[in-house]
């Protein structure tokens, strides 16, 4: 990613509620115009970390700066933030342009500039003809976009999002997310995204930070996160995956040569250090495998049983036994590729695409 200037820069933040450490010495930053997800299981500390970055509770240890001023000890009112709740958070009594015209208010804008940003803000969410009407008279889609114009109208520092589409259904909340997406670019805004659903933070996020436990188990773009996760926790949590435990047997044209027992023996390439001790845990992802055609001149090749076929819509999921062992492995569906329950099956996959991770969580080689 080009090197921009820090909007957000975290260090140390640690928040505890009794015996419960929910933030644990966190570091984070978020530059300029980024649109960073923070993504992990209920408990694992997102929300919570958002809510520091808002003010809306005060950490135990650590410091916040955003735009390089520290904010540790400022009230929420001061922050210069925007903030998108899953709820909508509009006000019942307001109009739909009183709503958005509230943070302009705060910060003490002049009428006529007010009028100005409230008309930018709601063509921009492509609600111009809503105004004057109350929010209980839109549907959840639109109080969404409203509460994303309310947001946005101020031009804040950093927009802090706390799932905001959870309460929508999947249709509505698919067309949301490319909405969300084209705002962010179209502004230029930095945004502070939580969310639990995986397949949100893969479509609209700069950056993931997947956090478990109140740490950062790992932080980088989409794709690194998904093909080259740098523990078990993030392989398993992230998508599906093959896990297969082994040994690692030995070293070969730049290659760690692995023992899977009761599977067989695969190759991988790395650049990185070897793991520490011979146990590991080899991952790679059901997509990077292929049968048929697709499985000739492959660094792994071996041999298998359809266990199963599960069809859904454009993709088809194999089920292959090897050995002791079975294999995921996902295609698109096709009538070409028809593969039957039962029948023997030839797969194979790079050496390049699998990792070899510890089993104590450790880093990946």
């Amino acid at each position: 990613m080009t090197e921009r200037k820090h909007k957000l820069t975290i260090r140390g933040l640690t928040k505890r509620y009794g015996s419960v450490t929910a933030l644990d010495h966190v570091d984070l930053d978020l530059a300029d115009g980024e649109f960073l997800t923070m993504l992990g299981p209920s408990g694992s500390g997102k929300t919570t970390l958002l809510w520091s970055v808002a003010g809306l509770n005060q950490p135990d240890d650590g410091k916040i700066w955003i735009d390089g001023r520290e904010a540790t000890d400022v009230p929420a009112s001061g922050r210069d933030i925007g903030m998108v709740f899953q709820n909508y958070a509009l006000f019942p009594h307001m109009t739909v342009a009183e709503n958005i015209s509230f943070p302009l208010e705060m910060r003490k804008v002049s009428p006529p500039d007010r009028s100005r940003a409230i008309k930018r803000a709601l063509e921009m969410v492509k609600l111009e003809h809503v105004g004057e009407r109350f929010c209980n008279q839109l549907s959840g889609g639109q109080q969404q976009r409203i509460a994303l114009a309310r947001a946005f109208v101020a031009n804040p520092s950093i927009v802090l999002m706390d799932e905001p589409l959870g309460a929508l259904d999947k249709k509505l909340r698919d067309h949301l997310q490319l909405e969300i997406k084209r705002l962010h670019g179209q502004l230029g805004m930095t945004v502070l995204y939580v969310t639990h659903d995986q397949e949100e933070a893969m479509v609209m996020s700069d950056r993931i930070c997947l956090m478990n436990q109140g740490r950062i188990e790992q932080i980088g773009t989409p794709d690194e996160l998904y093909f080259r996760p740098k523990s078990l926790f993030v392989a398993d949590f992230l998508g599906e995956s093959n896990l297969i435990p082994g040994r690692v047997t030995g070293e070969e044209a730049g290659c760690l040569v692995l023992e899977l027992p009761g599977f067989g023996t695969v190759r991988t390439r790395s650049t990185a250090p070897r793991p520490h001790g011979p146990d590991i845990v080899y991952f790679t992802r059901p997509e990077s495998i292929g049968i048929h055609a697709d499985a000739e001149n492959k660094a792994n090749r071996l041999q298998g049983r359809v266990s199963e076929v599960v069809v859904s819509g454009a993709i088809t999921k194999l089920f292959v036994g090897i050995g002791d062992a079975t294999l995921k492995i996902s295609l698109l569906t096709s009538g070409s590729q028809r593969v039957r329950k039962g029948e023997p099956l030839t797969i194979g996959w790079d050496d390049d695409v699998g990792r070899v991770l510890s089993p104590s969580l450790m880093e990946a080689a």
